[in-house]
């Protein structure tokens, strides 16, 4: 079992800047890749980020690449998504996830721990 808890989520204006974080508690975090998804009202959930347990491979969806990035400190068991240049589209809550297998799977469905989420709100 991993459990997961996010946090850093908040209200903030175009263009400005937020750090999310996970925390991860149970299996040993540095054997889990990670993910970051968002989902906006009415929409499905979609990915953002992922991360290989080493840190050394990333993935970004292309809304998202060369704002944000993900990043991992495995002596804290956290995940870390730095989220830059921020737009009204990017507001939605924000989930970490823990795939079931390795890779840095981008689907839904790879993953099979998830947190509860964070809001972001970006005013225009």
């Amino acid at each position: 079992q991993v459990q997961l808890v996010e946090s850093g989520g908040g209200l903030v204006q175009a263009g400005g800047s937020l750090r999310l974080s996970c925390a991860a508690s149970g299996r040993t975090f540095s054997s889990n890749s990670m993910g970051w998804f968002r989902q906006a009202p009415g929409k499905e959930r979609e990915f953002v980020a992922a991360i290989s347990r080493s840190g050394y491979v990333t993935s970004y969806a292309d809304s998202v690449k060369g704002r944000f990035t993900i990043s991992r400190d495995n002596a804290k068991n956290t995940v870390y998504l730095q989220m830059n240049n921020l737009k009204p589209e990017d507001t939605a809550i924000y989930y970490c996830a823990a795939p079931k297998g390795i890779g840095v799977p981008r689907r839904v469905a790879d993953y099979d721990y998830w947190g509860q989420g964070t809001q972001v709100t970006v005013s225009s």
